[in-house]
C-alpha cells in the first residue's frame, strides 16, 4: 500500500519513537477494513517499538483504528483510512504519542493538559481537503497531552451515512459532545480557547504587559511575513500578530507562478514562510485579531492597536497586512446555508457533492478551475459568470468547455440561494438580457467571485477606496504619518503572493525609514 520511499521515509520518522504505540483496529469484512488492515500492519513492519490489533468490540465505526499505548485506551483515532493530506496528521499522531514532542509552544502545551471537564470530539474531513489537517492535527495532539479529551477524524467519504443524517456539507466539521463546534480551518490556540473558559483574559494581560514595538505588523500572511523579517534584520524591536500564519495561502492548493519555486503548495509555503520567521527576533502572536487602531496623537509618538480579545498593543510605526477573503454574493439565503451547501473551498468539499448537481459562482481562473475540478466528482456543474462573457484564461476556458457535464451560462446574475431548511436545493438567477429569473436545482453553490480586503476595523482610521482597500503611495504609507499597509488589503494592483512579499518588503523599509527621519516624541501625561 506504501510504497518504498513512504516506508521509508515513514521508518526513518519512527526512529524517533521513546516509547511504544500500539494500533488497535476495528474492522469488518469490507474493501476500506481490508485497506486500513494493510495500512496498519506495514507501519507496525516498520519498527519494533510499533505494534497492530484487533479488536472488533473497541467501537462502533467499521474501519476505525486507535493510536495509543500499551495498557492505555488515551490517543486520537481515525475512522477510515488517513491517507491524501492525512497521511501527515497520521503520523504526526504516532509520534506524539510515541513520545516526540509536539512544536507547540510550552504555554499552549500545559494549557491543554491542565484543561478540566470532558471533550469527546468528532471531525469530518475529506481526503482532498488541504484546510483539515490543521484541525485534525490539533484535536489529535490535545487528545495526546489531555486523557479527558477524545477525537476521532472521520473520513466523510466512507462514513457517508454520517454526513447525511449530520447534513455535513463543508469540511473541516468539527462536533464537540455530539453538537456542532466549528467549521472550516481553526488552529490549535483557537480551539484551546474555545473550550478554555477564561483565557482570552488571560491572554489580554499578558499581551498588555508587551512593551512598545519599534514596528508592529498586523497579518500574518506573505506580506506580513515579509515585513516583519525586513524589520527584524534591521535589529529593531518588531512584533507580528495574525489569526492563522499564512493567511490566505493556507486556502491555495498548488502555486506555479512563484519565481524560482517551480511549483508548491500553499501549506508548504506558509510553513516555508514561519521557519523563515522563526530564524529572526519577531514577536509573533498567533489567533489574534485586531478590533482597532488608534493613531497617535503626535507624530513620532506611539499607536495603539486594540485586539479583539480587549489587549492594547503599542508602536511606533504599524504596518497593516491583513489581507483579503472571499467575497460573498450578499443574496438571500446564502447566510443561512453557509456551510449547508454554500461553501468557497471546491478542493476541500468537492468530494461530499459525489453525484450530485452543483453550480459555480464566477467566470474566472479561480471559478473555471473550480468547475474543472468539480466536474470530475459530481454529476453536473452549471457555470454562472455575471459578465457578457468569462474572463478566465484562453486556455481554462477552452479545457471547461470541452467538458460534457459543464454548463456555461453568461449575463446570469444571481438573486438567491434556496433550501428546505437544513440545506441548499438550488438557486434563482436573473438572465440580465432578458430580465427573466429562473430556478436551478441543486445540491451545492461554489462561491468564486473575488476578493475583499480585510479593513472593516479601519473605519475613519486611514483613507480606503470605494471597495474597501486601504490607499498607499508608492512607499506604502498610508494617510496617516507612521502607519504603512502592504499586500491584497492595499490599492496595489494585481492581487498575487509574489507581489505581497515584495510589498511587505517595500512597507518595512519604508517603516523603517520613517522611524529614523523621526524624533520620538514625549509622550502625554495621562
Amino acid at each position: 500500500m506504501l510504497d518504498t520511499t513512504m516506508k521509508n521515509q515513514l521508518k526513518a520518522y519512527l526512529e524517533k519513537l521513546t516509547k511504544p504505540v500500539e494500533l488497535i483496529a476495528t474492522l469488518d469484512d469490507g474493501a476500506k477494513s481490508s485497506e486500513v488492515k494493510t495500512l496498519l500492519n506495514e507501519i507496525a513492519e516498520l519498527s519494533e517499538k510499533v505494534s497492530f490489533s484487533i479488536d472488533n468490540t473497541l467501537d462502533v465505526r467499521k474501519p476505525s483504528f486507535l493510536i495509543t499505548n500499551p495498557g492505555s485506551n488515551q490517543g486520537p483515532r481515525f475512522a477510515g483510512s488517513p491517507l491524501g493530506h492525512e497521511f501527515t496528521s497520521l503520523v504526526l499522531a504516532l509520534l506524539q504519542m510515541g513520545g516526540h514532542p509536539s512544536k507547540a509552544s510550552i504555554e499552549v502545551l500545559e494549557q491543554i493538559r491542565a484543561i478540566e471537564g470532558d471533550f469527546h470530539f468528532e471531525t469530518y474531513y475529506s481526503l482532498t481537503c488541504h484546510n483539515c489537517p490543521d484541525v485534525v492535527q490539533a484535536l489529535n495532539l490535545m487528545a495526546v497531552l489531555n486523557p479527558r479529551i477524545t477525537h476521532t477524524a472521520i473520513d466523510g467519504g466512507v462514513f457517508q451515512n454520517e454526513i447525511q443524517e449530520r447534513n455535513v456539507m463543508g469540511v473541516p466539521a468539527v462536533y464537540l459532545n455530539g453538537s456542532s463546534f466549528g467549521q472550516g480551518r481553526m488552529t490549535l490556540e483557537e480551539i484551546v480557547s474555545k473550550i478554555d473558559t477564561g483565557a482570552e483574559k488571560r491572554q489580554a494581560e499578558a499581551l498588555n504587559a508587551r512593551a512598545p514595538y519599534e514596528v508592529f505588523i498586523v497579518g500574518s500572511g506573505p506580506a506580513g511575513a515579509a515585513a516583519a523579517i525586513y524589520a527584524a534584520r534591521k535589529g529593531i524591536r518588531t512584533g507580528l500578530m495574525g489569526e492563522r500564519f499564512g493567511g490566505q495561502v493556507l486556502d491555495t492548493v498548488d502555486i506555479e507562478n512563484y519565481i524560482s519555486v517551480a511549483k508548491t503548495e500553499g501549506q508548504k509555503l506558509a510553513g516555508a514562510l514561519k521557519v523563515h520567521v522563526d530564524e529572526y527576533d519577531i514577536d509573533v502572536i498567533d489567533s489574534q485579531s485586531a478590533r482597532t487602531l488608534i493613531p497617535a496623537d503626535v507624530e513620532g509618538g506611539l499607536h495603539q492597536l486594540v485586539t479583539a480579545s480587549g489587549a492594547t498593543l503599542k508602536a511606533r510605526s504599524i504596518i497593516i497586512a491583513t489581507g483579503a477573503k472571499w467575497r460573498n454574493m450578499n443574496v438571500p439565503g446564502e447566510e443561512q446555508y453557509r456551510t449547508k451547501g454554500v461553501t468557497y473551498c471546491p478542493h476541500c468539499d468537492g468530494p461530499l457533492f459525489k453525484g450530485k448537481r452543483v453550480a459555480v459562482i464566477g467566470g474566472g481562473n479561480s471559478g473555471v478551475e473550480a468547475a474543472i475540478d468539480l466536474a470530475g466528482l459530481v454529476e453536473h456543474v452549471t457555470l454562472l459568470e455575471f459578465a457578457p462573457e468569462m474572463k478566465a484564461d484562453k486556455v481554462l476556458q477552452d479545457k471547461v468547455r470541452s467538458l460534457k457535464n459543464v454548463d456555461i451560462i453568461v449575463n446570469a446574475q444571481t438573486q438567491e440561494v434556496k433550501g428546505d431548511g437544513s440545506k441548499v436545493t438550488g438557486l434563482q438567477y436573473q438572465d440580465r438580457v432578458t430580465g427573466h429569473s429562473q430556478d436551478i436545482p441543486l445540491a451545492g453553490i461554489f462561491v468564486q467571485i473575488g476578493l475583499l480586503p480585510n479593513t472593516q476595523w479601519l473605519d475613519g482610521v486611514v483613507e480606503r477606496n470605494s471597495v474597501g482597500e486601504i490607499v498607499i503611495d508608492t512607499k506604502g504609507e498610508t494617510s496617516v504619518k507612521g502607519i504603512f499597509a502592504a499586500g491584497d488589503c492595499t490599492t496595489v494592483p494585481y492581487k498575487q503572493i509574489i507581489i505581497a512579499t515584495g510589498e511587505g518588503a517595500k512597507a518595512s523599509l519604508s517603516a523603517f525609514d520613517y522611524l529614523i527621519r523621526t524624533p520620538v516624541a514625549v509622550e502625554k501625561a495621562a
